[in-house]
């Protein structure tokens, strides 16, 4: 049975600084990408580091079958689970604190990331935490979601005669980018690939018809990209800013430019036509035993286990 925790997101700085007076040799902490969602694409040393972890500590797109395929069986598996938009979604500085906590806990900790953690993650936060504690850490890179979407689309991201070059960016309601590059982007000599995007994808279509861009570009939207639910919809900019009433199942990611013509050609993963979700969401129920009061359970034997060496 797999062991998950739920504990109190108020956890006190002081507590933590008297956890590692008590373990002055830390865990370390091992940040492992599962890849965009099918537990097939895992790189196999990051399966090996899960198989032999005591604590794991994993964001929803990680994938719950990765979890159940890979971790040790006697694994604590900790869900800090994040969706946009949804309050009950763990904040960044709580997760912070857990990876803390639990390197001053156990040897071995897995920080297990959705994708590729070099991309678009929260990692930058977490390593800071885990520098400034002088925590050990090692960094398992995996396939990320626009190589995963790529493959699993046929469109080769830097076609021959189609792209001189990739971009890989991401597009709020309030990210600022000047119309110089804009235009840029819209002269579509590299493929442009969009993560977390698709909420503003009509944004991004006007701005790149506002400054010259043909309006025959071609587009894919892949949801859940190489999972059994991966959905694929493909739209030029002209075809899409006439018909913007679109909802995509997150996580998408959008493949931009005259490779993406090529998906018809090239397309050999079935396509599901219904957006049914592969991940769950944060408001979900887990299989996982919950123990509220793990930690202060877990410092009350790291105590006693010091009074008894000393005695």
């Amino acid at each position: 049975m797999f062991y998950a925790v739920t504990i109190n997101k108020q956890i006190k700085m002081s507590r933590q600084t008297e956890v590692q007076k008590q373990n002055p040799n830390p865990g370390k902490i091992y940040f492992i990408s599962s890849g965009p969602g099918n537990p097939g694409l895992i790189t196999v040393k990051g399966a090996a580091l899960l198989s032999q972890a005591e604590v794991i500590i994993t964001d929803r797109l990680a994938g719950d079958e990765i979890v159940q395929r890979y971790a040790n069986p006697q694994a604590i598996i900790i869900d800090v689970a994040k969706e946009g938009g949804n309050e009950r979604s763990y904040q960044q500085k709580d997760i912070n604190q857990l990876l803390v906590q639990f390197a001053n806990l156990y040897e071995n900790v897995v920080r297990l990331k959705g994708g590729d953690i070099a991309f678009f993650s929260n990692i930058y936060d977490e390593l800071k935490t885990l520098s400034e504690n002088k925590i050990a850490y090692e960094i398992v890179p995996g396939v990320t979601a626009a190589s995963g979407a790529s493959a699993y689309t046929g469109v080769p991201l830097t076609a021959r005669e189609h792209a001189s070059g990739v971009q890989f960016l991401t597009y709020y309601k309030n990210t600022i980018i000047s119309d110089e590059s804009w235009k840029q982007l819209a002269a579509f000599e590299e493929t442009l690939v969009f993560y977390m995007s698709s909420n503003n994808l009509l944004s991004i279509v006007q701005n790149l018809l506002n400054v010259g861009a043909e309006k025959t570009i071609p587009f894919i939207v892949v949801e859940q990209a190489t999972t059994p639910s991966q959905n694929v919809q493909s739209f030029t900019l002209q075809s899409f800013y006439k018909n913007a009433e679109q909802n995509f199942t997150s996580p998408s990611i959008v493949i931009m430019g005259k490779v993406a013509g090529l998906y018809k050609d090239f397309a050999w993963f079935k396509n599901e036509q219904s957006s049914s979700a592969y991940f769950r969401s944060v408001e979900d129920e887990t299989n996982y035993l919950k123990i509220k009061s793990f930690i202060a359970e877990k410092n009350n034997e790291h105590v006693n286990r010091t009074k008894t060496s000393v005695v």
